[in-house]
């Protein structure tokens, strides 16, 4: 199993069977995730959707699973579109507020600039402060709120 990129303390790779335990217990609790898309499905529809090849063209979440003992701690999502990527984020409430989102988007940023001139978009609903928050601190700016709630974040190719 390939990593796609590492962060200090995490993998970032494909899923696996073993994962979706871990990552059914936080993606069902929608409190949790009332911010999220992607939520409330079953072991079966998160299978069809996380244990095939990923597509960055079509869009693919990825684990984040430490690198000490392997754990799932969360995913990221990534589509290449024209000139950006689209990126999305969920940790564990497990390990929440412990560094871990800021440390593996500024990882992400990485390596996204590492695949070329691309600019980088996130989505983020108006009531997630917290996810607003992070991405003001990776340098990233609102460019735009839609009729949705949702606004779109920039980051202006680090």
């Amino acid at each position: 199993m390939t990593s796609i990129f590492q962060s200090e303390r995490c993998i970032i790779r494909s899923f696996i069977l073993d994962d979706l335990h871990e990552f059914l217990d936080y993606r069902n609790d929608l409190e949790w995730m009332k911010y999220q898309g992607f939520k409330g499905l079953s072991k079966k529809e998160y299978e069809k959707a996380l244990l095939i090849k990923p597509s960055l063209d079509a869009g693919a979440q990825f684990a984040i699973t430490t690198k000490t003992d392997k754990r799932l701690i969360g995913d990221v999502y990534l589509k290449k579109e024209d000139d950006a990527f689209w990126i999305g984020y969920t940790i564990s409430p497990l390990f929440k507020r412990q560094g871990y989102a800021y440390e593996v988007i500024c990882s992400m940023i990485i390596w996204i600039n590492q695949q070329g001139d691309f600019n980088i978009k996130a989505a983020v609903k108006t009531e997630n402060t917290p996810s607003i928050k992070l991405l003001e601190k990776l340098g990233f700016s609102q460019i735009k709120t839609e009729d949705d709630g949702s606004i779109f974040l920039l980051d202006k190719k680090k």
